[in-house]
């Protein structure tokens, strides 16, 4: 990447995201200070005024108006498709705030060799560390996650997949792969490894894109330097939100192993949520019939996907 020449395709999106955005919003001159940049959302059938809320906050902005809730993959390529010219795009979450300066640093980052993804260090409201480096998963690491829960087994490479050991974080390194909230792709790995697999619809799709990126030679590079806030979702208190995150662990760990480690791997965490379910947790009972459904373990290993039902209309400006 050349640095004078660094422009960045910012690209959102929405799903009733209309309180979030005056916030997002505001925060986008700053985080990208210095920088040339244009946005682009991609709306998936918002029901309240987030669209409205867009072309009011953002009119300048390309918007895509999906039709349909497609998912997340769906609308990053979706967005990342009618885009200006651009030399790296910045995947972000509604909900996520950038710091000052937090989008020159990533680009500098992304300069590292063997750099495909950059991520900022990333706090949530109270301004506390949210771990969002993670390992590659794996039968130990799901194991270690429960016997002894993600926290305490993230401290250890062989057991954990969540990192949560502060000290990882204090300075920059490559991770297997990311929280996806707020991610800038460089050209190169967007190029070489897009799009985004939409079969996922939601969670997993960061976690495939990735590793995908990594076996090509494109790491997911951490710099504390960048800073971000991250809200974060409800799919720790949804029982339908934790069940597709849940599941699609399972397909995604079939896509890159065979189907009798896939077996196992699907029988831990089976175990980890029944255990949970058991103690009342509602989230884990919706969790544990949705890895019970016979599909469960019949993923197909296979490269991403685009389904041709995903609309790629034509976009609508603010």
């Amino acid at each position: 990447m050349e640095g004078t020449d660094a422009s960045v395709a910012v690209v959102v999106v929405t799903y009733n995201s209309e309180k979030l955005l005056p916030a997002l919003m505001a925060s986008l001159g700053a985080g990208l200070d210095g920088v040339p940049w244009h946005l682009t959302v991609a709306d998936n059938a918002s029901a309240d005024g987030t669209v409205e809320a867009l072309r009011r906050l953002a009119p300048e902005a390309t918007i895509v108006e999906m039709g349909r809730n497609a998912g997340y993959a769906a609308g990053i390529n979706a967005a990342v498709a009618v885009a200006g010219p651009h030399t790296a795009v910045l995947v972000l979450n509604p909900d996520v705030r950038l710091g000052p300066g937090c989008i020159r640093t990533l680009l500098d980052t992304l300069r590292t060799p063997g750099t495909g993804l950059a991520v900022p260090r990333i706090e949530d409201g109270t301004g506390r560390l949210i771990p969002t480096l993670r390992r590659e998963p794996s039968i130990p690491r799901i194991l270690g996650d429960a016997l002894l829960g993600a926290r305490r087994a993230g401290k250890f490479p062989v057991l954990g997949e969540v990192i949560t050991d502060d000290r990882y974080y204090r300075e920059a390194r490559f991770a297997d792969w990311a929280e996806g909230s707020t991610m800038l792709v460089s050209r190169e790995c967007w190029e070489r490894c897009a799009p985004w697999d939409e079969s996922f619809f939601l969670y997993s799709e960061e976690t495939d894109f990735a590793l995908r990126a990594r076996d090509a030679g494109l790491g997911t590079r951490y710099n504390p330097a960048a800073r971000a806030v991250h809200l974060e979702g409800d799919s720790r208190v949804s029982p339908r939100l934790w069940a597709l995150l849940t599941t699609n662990r399972v397909r995604l760990y079939r896509r890159r192993h065979s189907l009798a480690a896939t077996a196992v791997y699907w029988s831990v965490l089976l175990l980890r949520e029944s255990s949970r379910a058991v103690t009342g947790k509602p989230q884990s009972r919706t969790a544990v019939r949705s890895l019970l459904s016979p599909s469960r373990l019949r993923e197909t290993p296979g490269p991403w996907t685009v389904h041709p039902s995903v609309p790629r209309p034509a976009p609508a400006r603010g």
